[in-house]
């Protein structure tokens, strides 16, 4: 960014910096770790070898109450196959076709890898013992459209499996855009970025009329800063 804007310092006249993503992690701290899981078992009389079933009860009431929401708005669940797959252009894409304007989207399912815990025999203890290990369950991510953030997903709940780490997810430059309407600023966006020049060219610019709205890439891998020269 600092070689384009060196190029090109005749045509540029300001410089916004900003987010590109803003992720939040959220968890359930007195019971993210073994010690803490197993102190909870023990306060809630659930003995290692049930422990399974007791938490599997747990992940699918989790599921049913997330997945309500959805039902009562009448807004789609969508499993989600392919691990390539941009959630947040799906999502989009949705909203566009659907002529969602603000509130929830869609939901969308995945299996994705995650931090959780396991129960195996230890048999030189002859005892279960309880492990921290990573592995794959199903995560939903709920897509709103937010009336100051645009397009983001909240993290409701995000994980299904203990501790249930959840992610709330902001795009930095819809959250741009969003306050450059406001403030009655033109402007062309281009896939995730934002900014531009005056007068012809491909540049995009501050000053020049609203183009194409879309915006590429998933939430979940990026919250660096960057840059929009106008």
């Amino acid at each position: 960014m600092v070689e384009f804007v060196r190029q090109h310092a005749d045509s540029v006249m300001g410089v916004i910096n900003g987010f590109d993503r803003l992720r939040f992690r959220g968890t359930w701290r007195r019971v993210a770790n073994v010690r803490g899981l197993g102190t909870f078992f023990q306060h809630m009389g659930v003995l290692l070898k049930d422990a399974g079933t007791w938490i599997n009860g747990k992940t699918e009431q989790l599921k049913k109450a997330s997945l309500a929401v959805a039902d009562g708005q009448g807004r789609p669940v969508l499993y989600v196959t392919d691990p390539s797959a941009r959630k947040e252009d799906m999502a989009r894409e949705i909203a566009q076709s659907d002529g969602i304007k603000e509130g929830l989207v869609c939901v969308l399912t995945a299996v994705e890898p995650c931090v959780s815990f396991d129960i195996r025999p230890n048999h030189e203890k002859k005892k279960l013992e309880l492990l921290s290990r990573w592995r794959k369950c199903l995560h939903l991510y709920h897509y709103y459209l937010h009336p100051q953030f645009g397009l983001m997903h909240p993290g409701a709940p995000g994980q299904t499996w203990f501790p249930f780490n959840l992610w709330c997810c902001i795009n930095g430059r819809e959250w741009l855009a969003r306050q450059l309407d406001e403030e009655g600023i033109g402007y062309m966006k281009r896939e995730n970025s934002s900014g531009g020049g005056g007068g012809g060219g491909t540049g995009a610019g501050i000053g020049r009329p609203a183009g194409a709205y879309g915006l590429g890439g998933d939430p979940e891998p990026d919250h660096g800063q960057g840059e929009s020269a106008a």
